[in-house]
C-alpha cells in the first residue's frame, strides 16, 4: 500500500492539516492525522490520571487507546473530544509523551493500519521517515516560529481565547526543540522529501506545489 501513500511532515502551525485535507479531497484518499492520535493519548492520560513518568501506564494506554475517528470527530470512550484535544495544554502534553520511544512503538502499528485502498494522506512528524519510509511522495513543510505563532494566535482569537503571542512563540520554539532532539523518531525531513517553506506562501501556492509532486509521481492524472 505504500505505493499510494503521501506523507506530510513538519512542526505545528506550518499548514500540514490544511494541505492534508485539500489532498484528500483531490485524491479521494484516506486521512491519517497522527497528531490527533498523540493528542488523544495525552487527553486520555490527563483524564485518567496517568502520570507522565508512569511508563507502563502510558504504554498500556497507547496499546489499547479507546479512540475512534469518525468523519471530522474524535471520540474517546465514545465521548466527543474533538475540541478538547486542540487545547494548548493537551498539545504540550502530547509533545512530551510523543518523545517516549516505547509510546511511539506502541502506536506505530495503529498508524500503519490506516494505509488502505485507494490510498492515504499521512500528516505528522515522522510519517516519511519512520511510519511510511517507502512512500512515493514525501512532503516536509516548514515556517518561521514567528509566523506560526501569528497563525495560532489568530486561530485562538477566532475561538474567543485571549492569548499572549510571546508565550505562544516560546511554546512553539520549545516544542520544536523537543521534537528535533528526541532520541526516537526526531522531527527531520526524509532524504527524498520535497521541503516547502510556507512562511511567505499562500495556501493556494502550497497546495499547487504539492499537487505538482503528486502528478509527477503518477498518483494523479
Amino acid at each position: 500500500m505504500t505505493n499510494s501513500v503521501v506523507t506530510i511532515d513538519g512542526p505545528s502551525g506550518v499548514g500540514k492539516g490544511t494541505l492534508a485535507q485539500f489532498l484528500c479531497c483531490k485524491t479521494g484518499f484516506h486521512l491519517l492525522d497522527s497528531g490527533a492520535i498523540y493528542r488523544s493519548l495525552a487527553y486520555g492520560a490527563l483524564e485518567e490520571g496517568i502520570a507522565f513518568d508512569n511508563l507502563p501506564g502510558l504504554v498500556d494506554l497507547a496499546e489499547n487507546l479507546p479512540v475512534k475517528f469518525i468523519e471530522n470527530s474524535i471520540l474517546y470512550r465514545e465521548k466527543d473530544i474533538t475540541s478538547k484535544v486542540r487545547t494548548e495544554e493537551v498539545a504540550a502534553v502530547a509533545s512530551k509523551v510523543a518523545a517516549i520511544p516505547e509510546v511511539r512503538a506502541a502506536l506505530l502499528k495503529r498508524q500503519k493500519d490506516f494505509a488502505q485502498p485507494p490510498g492515504l494522506i499521512a500528516d505528522g512528524r515522522d510519517m516519511g521517515t519512520v511510519v511510511f519510509p517507502h512512500a512515493p511522495v514525501k512532503l516536509f513543510l516548514t515556517a518561521s516560529a514567528e509566523e506560526r505563532a501569528k497563525r495560532r494566535v489568530k486561530q485562538l482569537k477566532n475561538q474567543g481565547v485571549d492569548v499572549n503571542i510571546r508565550q505562544i512563540t516560546q511554546d512553539i520554539m520549545e516544542r520544536d526543540e523537543r521534537d528535533r532532539t528526541r532520541k526516537s523518531s526526531p522531527l527531520v525531513p526524509a532524504e527524498d522529501a520535497l521541503e516547502i517553506d510556507t512562511t511567505d506562501l499562500s495556501i493556494e501556492d502550497v497546495c499547487q506545489m504539492a499537487l505538482n509532486k503528486l502528478y509527477d509521481a503518477g498518483l494523479m492524472k
